[in-house]
């Protein structure tokens, strides 16, 4: 493994969540290219905008989205 502490876990979580969301995400949005030549360099471009612009916002709501989580559950 690479060695990361523990305490950047929650950096790694948004590199690869939001990596798999925006990957995903623009596949979609690249399908109607399936047929056609550019599909894949479409995809690609825009998997990379759309990675570069959600990482920071994973970032940023991970606490909120955990702080809301935590108020809507309960233990057991």
């Amino acid at each position: 493994m690479l060695g990361i502490s523990r305490r950047h876990a929650h950096f790694v979580f948004a590199v690869i969540q939001s990596g798999m969301t925006s990957l995903i995400a623009a596949g979609i949005a690249s399908y109607p290219l399936m047929g056609s030549g550019p599909f894949f360099r479409h995809w690609l471009v825009s998997w990379l905008v759309a990675w570069a612009i959600m990482l920071p916002i994973v970032l940023l709501a991970a606490p909120f989205i955990r702080a809301l989580v935590n108020a809507l559950t309960r233990d057991g």
